[in-house]
């Protein structure tokens, strides 16, 4: 009944990525229009299916995992570098500041 060969298994496992990323670091993309943030998911839905599908899984299954060091990286050892919690991004305005953008999170 249950098959994970498929492309289907593929967006589900991308889009469960997205789910828990959401609701684990959500709070770093506040500042961004949900526009691009729904582009976003598309786009990477659309990358790791197309990557599936041409090059095979095996490559899509390392760019899932090159993408998860990526964010290991920025969120445990970059931000806490520059003095913002890799969890909650505070102090907010150190967090603007580190994307180049003003206190309330608007292009400067």
């Amino acid at each position: 009944m249950w098959r994970t060969d498929t492309y289907w298994f593929d967006v589900a496992l991308v889009t469960t990525i997205f789910a828990f990323g959401n609701v684990l670091f959500g709070r770093f993309e506040e500042h961004k229009p949900r526009g691009l943030r729904v582009l976003k998911v598309a786009l990477v839905l659309l990358a790791s299916v197309a990557l599936s599908a041409t090059m095979g899984r095996a490559w899509m299954f390392g760019l899932i995992g090159t993408m998860g060091l990526v964010a290991l990286v920025v969120h445990g050892w970059w931000l806490p570098k520059h003095g913002v919690s890799g969890w909650t991004a505070e102090p907010r305005e150190r967090y603007y500041a580190l994307l180049g953008l003003g206190p309330d999170g608007r292009p400067r």
